[in-house]
């Protein structure tokens, strides 16, 4: 029996996930770097009456003031808009996965296979085993393989819902009458855990998502077994 490893933190399970983390860590680094500069110059403005008149007066001081967060934002802006280009690229899935979210459950359509669709609901503490997790695991899962380009597309059929797993970086909305669509490449096997993201309705907390991820060849046997 295969032994199943859920991610349930913010560790990176996809490429996307690595460089949104790597972001972080360097937009924290430049906000270290700004706050520590700020935090040392207001201290000699406060002890230190030379330095007092050297920063507010000259126009020396005012091209530093104008060109340094200049640059601070060119650093910040060119892995972000890095990052966006890396979201909505769209580049030969594999297959395709249609997800309609519903007052409170998800529905799944497997596009590329013939008459392979379920539900998933929440399997309720009462029902629930003892390797089920409390209030995060469902009856089915969306099943899908790794090392491969996975297509999402996101539809909902009564309200707004938010198709969300923060171990890969992935957040969509669910929008009646529109289909919008993500992509998503897992590096690992395993379970990943998500939950809806949108208030949708009194049990909106009770809407949770499983993916689970599995290598190509026994994805292959487990369409089989459910066509």
């Amino acid at each position: 029996m295969a032994t199943w490893t859920p991610i349930l933190s913010l560790d990176s399970s996809s490429p996307l996930m690595e460089q949104l983390i790597f972001f972080h860590d360097h937009t924290l680094l430049i906000l270290l770097i700004i706050t520590t500069l700020v935090g040392y110059l207001l201290l000699e403005l406060i002890f230190n009456k030379q330095i007092n008149r050297l920063l507010l007066e000259g126009q020396t001081i005012e091209v530093i003031w104008t060109i340094l967060p200049a640059l601070t934002l060119v650093f910040i802006a060119l892995p972000s808009l890095q990052l966006l280009y890396l979201i909505d690229e769209m580049s030969n899935p594999l297959i395709s996965i249609k997800s309609i979210g519903h007052q409170w459950y998800w529905s799944y359509e497997y596009s590329d296979f013939k008459n392979l669709e379920f539900d998933s609901y929440l399997i309720p503490v009462e029902n629930s085993q003892l390797y089920n997790f409390r209030l995060l695991d469902v009856d089915n899962r969306t099943v899908v393989p790794f090392n491969s380009q996975i297509r999402l597309l996101v539809t909902a059929a009564d309200v707004i819902h938010s198709w969300t797993i923060p171990s890969l970086g992935m957040k969509i909305d669910a929008t009646p009458g529109r289909l919008n669509q993500i992509k998503f490449f897992l590096n690992r096997s395993g379970l990943f855990f998500g939950q809806c993201s949108e208030i949708c309705g009194a049990n909106h907390s009770f809407m949770p998502i499983v993916v689970e991820s599995i290598s190509p060849k026994f994805f292959m046997k487990w369409i089989k077994k459910q066509i």
